[in-house]
């Protein structure tokens, strides 16, 4: 792991897998004179169109697990599968550095489950999330705020919207999209409360005019929309008393994506803005820092953490649930821990167990009146034993409860 005075043009990236955010990383990368490789699961080329020179390929994962063999190691999404996500789990076990794509899968399991392994072992997980560290998310945050509370070239703010333009908008597509863009939204109106779609239908055709709305604390509504397009590309609009402001956000992996802001007056200001630059940037930060959370600039909102990340994807993975029912879904703040496993784990196995008693004692019950009405003597004595089975039972299931004091580590 690099110290804080190491030159970044010593680090070395690893590659565990493929996709176009890794390839904007990697392009970054080679700029400033990084080396890549290892890596595992690359496309035919090797990175190399990428990178300007073929990339050192290994078997398997355990080539990355060794701190000699890179600094960093650069997650991809493209073809994902359980074998991947297995090699996947041994590296954050290890502690490696990891930028991960934005979704890997839309599995909220998988990506909770990876924050509990960081949270145990301490290694950084940094997730594909630049766009909220662009100098004109800034504007839109501050514009928000003041928009709240009435103040402001906006007045009170009324709406914000945001439409994703997509060349392709199957449901894989529209959902990944959406857990990257549902990032966005949280850093505009916080955590949703509630999320509900609109489509005219319930199967995956819904999804190519899928539209989702987000309820917030601030209760200004928040509706994220998507709409064809040649190219990816989003447009994010605040609506105030006012008039409106409008940010145009295309993407780009071959380099820097111009974004456009316009202003109430129609005045336009044009920034470029390279992601995989950003993100190389957060990466060495993290990496100087020892793996702890990097302190942003004032003037920028944070780095997204990966329980950022996370809770992004469980608002993309909820929009399927929203559209089958065909109403709103209640989205409940709850923190995932091991600890927070256990007591669900053991809330239900004490139900279960309940209902086993009961059951146990309606049938030793019948089977011993039987037994005594026919003389059975033997089935007698067996089916009088059913009080000492389940009180043995639920002491056992007492005594787990003590399991969290004998296993408990220090913070």
């Amino acid at each position: 792991m690099l110290s804080a005075s190491a030159d970044n043009a010593t680090m070395k990236l690893g590659v565990y897998g493929w996709d176009s955010q890794v390839e904007a990383i990697v392009r970054a990368a080679c700029r400033e004179g990084m080396r890549i490789g290892p890596g595992c699961f690359l496309p035919a080329d090797g990175g190399a169109q990428a990178c300007g020179g073929a990339v050192a390929t290994a078997d398997s994962w355990e080539a990355l697990v060794d701190e000699q063999a890179c600094d960093a190691i650069l997650v991809g999404a493209e073809a994902w599968d359980d074998a991947r996500t297995a090699g996947l789990r041994h590296l954050v076990q290890a502690g490696r550095p990891l930028v991960i794509s934005q979704p890997l899968t839309l599995s909220m399991l998988l990506a909770y489950e990876l924050d509990m392994i960081r949270a145990d072992v301490g290694g950084p997980l940094v997730p594909f999330l630049p766009d909220r560290q662009h100098p004109l998310m800034k504007r839109l945050v501050d514009a928000v705020e003041g928009g709240l509370v009435g103040v402001g070239g906006l007045g009170r703010l009324e709406s914000i919207g945001l439409v994703r333009r997509l060349p392709l908008r199957s449901k894989e597509h529209v959902l990944a999209w959406l857990a990257r863009d549902a990032d966005l939204v949280r850093l505009l109106i916080g955590d949703p409360q509630r999320l509900s779609t609109l489509a005219g239908v319930s199967t995956d055709a819904a999804y190519a005019s899928l539209t989702v709305e987000f309820g917030g604390e601030a209760q200004v509504p928040a509706r994220w929309q998507v709409a064809r397009g040649d190219m990816p590309a989003a447009e994010l609009t605040l609506v105030g008393e006012a008039g409106q402001i409008r940010v145009t956000m295309p993407e780009s992996t071959a380099g820097p994506a111009v974004w456009t802001w316009q202003d109430l007056e129609g005045v336009e200001e044009a920034l470029p803005f390279d992601g995989g630059e950003v993100m190389l940037k957060t990466l060495c930060e993290r990496l100087a820092c020892g793996g702890a959370a990097v302190k942003s600039q004032a003037s920028l909102p944070p780095p997204a953490a990966w329980a950022d990340a996370a809770r992004a994807i469980e608002l993309a993975e909820t929009v399927p649930r929203s559209l089958a029912r065909g109403r709103a879904i209640d989205l409940h703040q709850e923190e995932f821990s091991e600890m927070g496993t256990f007591k669900g784990t053991m809330a239900s196995f004490g139900c279960g167990l309940v209902l086993v008693g009961l059951l146990i004692l309606v049938v030793a019950t019948v089977i011993g009146g039987i037994a005594h009405e026919a003389g059975w003597a033997l089935g007698e004595q067996l089916m009088s034993v059913w009080p000492f089975v389940v009180l043995a039972a639920l002491t056992g299931f007492l005594a787990l409860q003590l399991l969290p004091l004998l296993v408990q580590r220090p913070s």
